[in-house]
């Protein structure tokens, strides 16, 4: 750990110029405390550093708990072993394919039955939160059960026992991100008629205790709660079409979902915060986490450390080292089929822009967070999916 200021930590043993100028400029403002933690992963991100634990005192940053609220990762370890499973991994994937949109949930034709209860959960919460998530995306109900693209991933993996797990990254999908925008928005209006000079427009916040203030965490964790279910939607899914092609059902025995994009309030150093984790999971002492790395590459399932000076804070994943346009300029298909060989995945063009070139190698994340995590277990990919 670096001690770049008294008001910012540092995990990451490979960060950019960009990145560090980014958290110096956040871990400034007046109400930041005790201190901003930058994780292993950190790069740059939309106002806030992307991997950075943002401790604030009565404010709220909307954009440093990021604009996919609720991302996060769901995973179902399976009684299972690689030994059991067919030969054919190909169909797998395209039954995964077939049964979950893979990019904009407006792929999404009907609610499923096994969404109809997630639904209504939402549709209460919603109405006792005081706000229709129509007003944002008239047919929201649609984008339960979606993946989207980017770094979304289904996969399924098996550990150093050869055990098999169901691996998926998604979150709050376009209602999260519209949400979001808004309340950015409306945090930048705020900014520009009451608050003193920003170093950057998406630095603006939201004070405790104003109507702003409330609404936002109101719809916020409506988001957060949504993306939470929109994984358990999509892992009821993968673990059905896993079931048909394994010839036999699944036995959970055991299951993990937590959010990297989420703000909640905590008591650390002897003062109560909001704490914003944007690309980063709360790693309390025995929490359960999973990180993943690149397409390609090792994910771990990990349990928190609980240390203080993260704020009980740990990685996500690997990290961008490469913009999603300058990896698409560096690297070709044909890097990328060598990087996945070996696991059964869609080859196109439109993921060179997730080859694990452009990442952070996982494997120093995790050597940088290991005063953080214990690691419970390393996984390998067998099969992937992507939304385009």
């Amino acid at each position: 750990m670096e001690t770049i200021s008294p008001k910012l930590l540092n995990w990451a043993s490979i960060l950019d110029d960009k990145t560090r100028q980014q958290a110096v400029m956040t871990a400034d403002l007046p109400f930041i405390y005790p201190h901003l933690a930058l994780m292993p992963d950190a790069h740059l991100g939309k106002g806030a550093t992307v991997g950075s634990v943002i401790p604030t005192l009565r404010a709220i940053i909307p954009a440093a708990v990021g604009v996919d609220i609720g991302c996060g990762m769901i995973a179902v370890r399976t009684q299972y072993s690689v030994q059991d499973l067919p030969k054919d991994r190909k169909s797998l994937r395209e039954d995964i394919e077939r049964v979950i949109p893979l990019s904009a949930g407006h792929n999404n034709k009907t609610v499923l039955p096994t969404a109809e209860s997630r639904i209504a959960e939402l549709k209460r919460r919603a109405a006792k939160a005081g706000f229709n998530p129509a007003q944002y995306v008239a047919k929201w109900e649609l984008q339960l059960g979606s993946l989207g693209s980017g770094n979304h991933f289904i996969e399924v993996s098996a550990d150093e026992h050869d055990s098999v797990w169901l691996f998926l990254h998604s979150g709050s999908r376009g209602i999260g991100n519209r949400i979001a925008q808004h309340h950015i928005g409306l945090a930048r209006h705020v900014g520009r008629k009451h608050q003193a000079y920003l170093p950057d427009p998406d630095l603006a916040y939201l004070d405790e205790g104003t109507p702003q203030f409330d609404r936002y965490i109101a719809e916020l964790r409506w988001a957060q709660h949504f993306a939470l279910l929109n994984r358990e939607e999509m892992m009821d899914r993968v673990t059905a079409q896993f079931s048909r092609w394994v010839g036999g059902n699944v036995r959970e025995l055991e299951r993990i979902n937590c959010h990297h994009n989420f703000t909640e309030q905590e008591t650390h150093y002897g003062k109560r915060v909001w704490v914003s984790r944007k690309g980063a999971i709360k790693a309390g002492l025995g929490d359960p986490g999973l990180i993943p790395g690149s397409m390609g590459t090792a994910s771990y399932v990990v349990e928190g450390r609980g240390n203080p000076a993260s704020l009980n804070s740990s990685p996500h994943g690997a990290g961008r080292e490469y913009s999603r346009n300058a990896a698409r300029k560096t690297f070709t298909l044909a890097e990328l089929k060598r990087a996945m060989r070996g696991i059964e995945f869609r080859a196109s063009e439109a993921f060179i822009d997730e080859i694990p070139a452009a990442y952070k190698p996982i494997d120093q994340v995790m050597q940088d967070a290991a005063d953080l995590v214990t690691v419970r277990h390393k996984l390998r990919q067998l099969v992937n999916v992507k939304g385009n």
